[in-house]
Order: structure tokens, then sequence, then C-alpha cells
């Protein structure tokens, strides 16, 4: 008996490191395409095989592939690989539509309302109005394949009102509305954390409320350093995921 807990304890302290180095290959192995989208991976047992690891350890690097949205499990079917497109670096941050025709995806988008609105003394200060003028805002549902995944609050800055107004209601990508406009978007600002989902966004969503959402709050500014907008985008869980790497300016642009 005391030989076994030595042997688990050698193993806990092995587990991280092994943990790490599975997760990475088969990270590398479904990026390279060995296991494709919307397949079923090996099961625990078969991958403890391969590697010759214990089963929680194998549970372990999936979790951490989870994490970043490549797989998922799933009750009766096990591990499911997810697109391997999904995460996204800071290294350069896309707009959606840009993100999602990268990995393959369909985007889409319809407002589902539009309003004029007073600044708030927040907004006022951003955009570097008096308080209470009028500023554009809308609601957008962003789509994947049809489906419905993200909700997205923007603010306008005033001088953008004229453009702003003319956005369909189905615009794909306001980025390149705006460039299309002439008006070219140079930086994001991101912040990530997460949110509940209230009513309405329970509803455009197709959840439950008060299910985690992703929240990214962001501003985009042109070249010249012009604010363009505020905006506030709440993804839908195992949508997207973003990885920062650590030696790699955390700066980012559209």
């Amino acid at each position: 008996m005391a030989s076994q807990e030595g042997a688990s304890t050698r193993r806990d302290g092995e587990a991280p490191t092994q943990t790490a180095r599975i997760s990475a290959d088969l990270r590398r192995r479904i990026v390279a395409g060995e296991f494709p989208m919307g397949e079923r991976l090996p099961s625990e047992a078969a991958l403890g095989g391969q590697y010759g690891a214990t089963r929680s350890v194998i549970r372990g690097a999936l979790a951490r592939l989870a994490r970043l949205s490549l797989v998922e499990a799933r009750p009766r079917d096990g591990w499911i690989v997810l697109d391997a497109r999904r995460t996204q670096g800071f290294a350069r941050m896309q707009s959606f539509a840009e993100w999602a025709l990268a990995g393959g995806r369909v985007p889409g988008g319809r407002i589902a309302s539009r309003e004029t609105g007073a600044a708030t003394a927040r907004e006022a200060q951003r955009f570097g109005i008096r308080l209470g003028e009028p500023l554009e805002r809308f609601v957008r549902v962003r789509t994947l394949d049809e489906r419905p995944v993200m909700v997205e609050r923007s603010t306008w800055a005033p001088w953008l009102a004229p453009v702003v107004a003319e956005f369909a209601d189905d615009v794909v990508s306001t980025t390149q509305a705006l460039a299309d406009a002439g008006i070219v978007v140079a930086a994001t600002n991101h912040r990530i954390e997460v949110s509940a989902a209230s009513t309405d966004e329970a509803a455009l969503l197709g959840v439950r409320r008060s299910s985690p959402l992703l929240q990214v709050s962001r501003t985009t500014v042109t070249a010249d350093g012009r604010l363009v907008e505020i905006g506030v985008d709440r993804y839908r869980a195992g949508v997207i995921a973003f990885e920062i790497d650590a030696g790699a300016p955390i700066r980012s642009a559209i």
C-alpha cells in the first residue's frame, strides 16, 4: 500500500508537464487535420495507450483543449473536435467577419434594434462631446452559419451618424461598410471578461437567462486616433477563445 501511494505521488508530480505536452501534441494533430472538425477523438483509454499516460492525465490535456474551444465533451459521444481555427490570438485582432471567413464559416448579422439616445457622462467624456448630445446606437445579433452566437452593442461617434444610418439591417461587416465609406479602422482595444446573459440576450441567442457569456468590451479608432465606436460583444460559450502569447505585444488592429 505504501509503495502504491509513493507511485501515485510521483505520477502527480509529473502530471502537469505530461499534461501540457500531450495537450500541445493533440492540438498540433487537430490543427494538422488528423482529427477533422465534427469527428470524435479516440477514447481517453485509447489516447492513454498512445501517450503512455493515465486516464486522468489525458482528461486534463483534453480539458486544456476544451478551454481553447478546440474540443468539447458530449454525453455519450465522447470528445468531439471543434473548429481548429476558433482560437484568436492577440498579435492581430480580426473583425468578427474576418475571423469567421478565415475559419471557413459564413458570418451574418441582423440589427435587432436602433436608437438615437443622449450621451451619458462617460460617453461624452470618451467621445469628447457635450453631455446629452445625440449618439447612434444599435444592437446586432451576429451569426455563424446562420446560428446566433453573439450579441453586439455599438455606440457610434457623432461624426459617423450619417454613415451608420445607411447600414443595412443585415450588414455582414460594419468594418467593411466603414471602409467602403472611406473610413479605415486602424486599431481596437479589448477588455475580456465573463458576463451573464440578460433576458433580452437569452432570447436573442436562444440560451437560458444568466447563462455564462464571454464579454468583449472594445473601443475602435482610426489611424489618426479618432474614436469610431464603443462596443460590447457577448458570445455564447464555446464559440471563440482568445489566446495570449506572453512574448508578444498585446496590441491589436483590425
